[in-house]
């Protein structure tokens, strides 16, 4: 019988993750995919700042962008009537590039190391899985369905099962990672419920290929064109588009004609080329546990939210990072009971958070489409001043869902046992703006050194011990030689980067988030610091 320490279960954006994370630290894994090929279904659209912070991290940033819309390209988000009638009103945002230049100017902690960037998960996926194919550590197998498991004393028991020739097999492993998506046979076999709100209405998607430009960009290039027949989610800028429309309880899927459906919401017809064409159903949900003993959940095994604001993918990607970099730490030896009893406790209140986001900002898109009124019945878009009253209220009700940067970047893990601080005093959230802190279990602030080097990529492989002060911190090194446990340390003279952030000495966790801070007024506990940190609390 085969044995691996990791079996992931899925491969899509969150399984190749962790599978990369975990080799990134040395870890073997098996990934198995019940499809033959990466998705052919668009999906995500977004890959956020946050997320590309940690595909950076992890080696991966340059190539995903290779096969981004291109960096001089906006994310505007517009509101027409229809693509043949006017565009109402368009939120204007940067394009990567001016991003990448505002990161720069504002050294202050505010800013994300990467700007996001446009892609479709049809063009990520390959990256990924190219990715992990490259790596020793990774058995990739496409076409193995998992199908079941069972939980023994110190390891876990799966059998699958070879898609061409129906075969069998059974694979061990010290840890099974269901990335197996909302049906989840890991989730249903570990008898897990979701909890929210399940069939949030219901939605057809067209992806298709077309190069008529002067109507499908007809105000110029735009992310989202949007009105209350649905939305066209430029793809790549140039021939492959995506339009999702409301399918109402009046109306059968089974029986909707994708063609027509696109020409209504294009307001004209037009030639395209239909690639996939199907109905489809968002959830808000997130599941009661993320898992027990052995067995664990990420992505949308654990959460399923509805596309408004891109939580979903990008929630998965932090699934990854933080369950790869824990069992990384537990499977080397390093890592204490604490480290993998914290996943849960640091990443189920980030789901929660984003899905009631999510749920919002739907809320909103129902207020717009009110807001439209009759506009699109008969000629009324053809009176100026009626577009004009309608626009303006649009611009009123904003467009919240893509500039939440602290949703994005702000969340703190607090009660996690594996902050060696201890309860910090509460720090104010705010949903749409970052606001920097050192607060352990927050994300630590990217700057840029006076080298011109980004912080983030100073840091060392697993832990980094930064001081400010010019500390000695031989009690740390010591401390970390004792337990094996790899600590980098980074000792900087940067008197401008005070003011972000303030305390003498900061250790970091290897997914950017800080795991204790200390002033230097008084001498620290090395050991038991790196204890907590690493999951060891008072045990050892």
């Amino acid at each position: 019988m085969k044995s691996v320490p990791v079996l992931i279960a899925g491969g899509g954006p969150v399984g190749m993750t962790l599978a990369k994370v975990l080799a990134y630290f040395g870890i073997r894994s098996m990934l198995v995919e019940t499809n033959t090929t990466t998705t052919r279904h668009p999906k995500m659209d977004i890959t956020n700042s946050r997320s590309m912070e940690l595909f950076r991290r992890f080696g991966l940033s340059d190539a995903l962008r290779k096969v981004a819309v291109p960096e001089d390209h906006p994310f505007d988000v517009a509101w027409i009537t229809s693509l043949a009638g006017y565009e109402l009103h368009r939120f204007r945002y940067l394009t990567p590039s001016e991003f990448r230049k505002r990161i720069r100017v504002k050294n202050d902690g505010t800013q994300p190391l990467e700007p996001p960037m446009r892609v479709s998960q049809v063009e990520i996926e390959p990256v990924l899985k190219k990715a992990i194919d490259a790596r020793p550590e990774v058995e990739v197998r496409f076409g193995v369905a998992f199908e079941r498991f069972e939980e023994k004393n110190d390891h876990v028991v799966a059998v699958l099962r070879e898609q061409g020739s129906g075969a069998q097999e059974h694979v061990t492993c010290q840890y099974l990672i269901g990335c197996d998506g909302g049906s989840s046979r890991v989730r249903a076999g570990l008898g897990i419920q979701l909890e929210g709100q399940a069939r949030v209405g219901e939605l057809y998607m067209i992806h298709f290929r077309s190069t008529e430009r002067d109507l499908l960009q007809r105000w110029g290039v735009a992310w989202h064109y949007q009105s209350p027949l649905g939305t066209m989610i430029a793809q790549n800028d140039d021939d492959i588009w995506t339009v999702h429309v409301p399918v109402f309880p009046s109306q059968d899927s089974t029986k909707l004609d994708p063609r027509a459906l696109v020409e209504a919401y294009a307001g004209r017809s037009f030639p395209f080329e239909i690639l996939v064409a199907n109905a489809w159903t968002p959830h808000l949900l997130v599941a009661e546990s993320y898992g027990r003993g052995r067995v664990l959940l990420a992505g949308d095994s654990a959460h399923q939210f509805i596309p408004t604001g891109g939580y979903g993918m990008n929630s998965g990607v932090g699934d990854a990072i933080d369950l790869g970099w824990k069992l990384a730490a537990t499977l080397q030896g390093f890592g204490g009971p604490d480290l993998l009893a914290s996943y849960e406790i640091e990443r189920r209140p980030v789901a929660v958070r984003n899905r009631d986001a999510s749920g919002r900002h739907m809320q909103v898109r129902m207020q717009i489409a009110e807001a439209y009124g009759n506009l699109l019945e008969g000629g009324n878009s053809e009176n100026p001043v009626r577009r004009a009253e309608v626009g303006a209220e649009l611009a009123k009700l904003g467009n919240i869902e893509n500039e939440c940067f602290g949703i994005e970047h702000g969340f703190i893990y607090e009660g996690s046992p594996i902050l060696a601080d201890g309860p910090a005093a509460p720090f104010p959230f705010d949903p749409v703006v970052y606001k920097p802190t050192t607060t352990p279990g927050a994300r630590l602030p990217s700057t840029f050194l006076k080298d011109e080097t980004a912080l983030y990529d100073r840091l060392g492989t697993h832990f980094t011990l930064i001081d400010f002060r010019g500390s000695d911190l031989s009690a740390f090194v010591e401390a970390a030689a004792r337990r094996r446990i790899p600590l980098a340390i980074l000792q900087l003279d940067e008197p401008d980067l005070k003011g972000v952030y303030g305390q003498d000495m900061l250790l970091v966790r290897p997914d950017h988030h800080i795991a204790w801070r200390g002033t230097g007024r008084k001498t620290p506990n090395a050991d038991a610091i790196l204890a907590t940190a690493l999951g060891w609390g008072a045990e050892r």
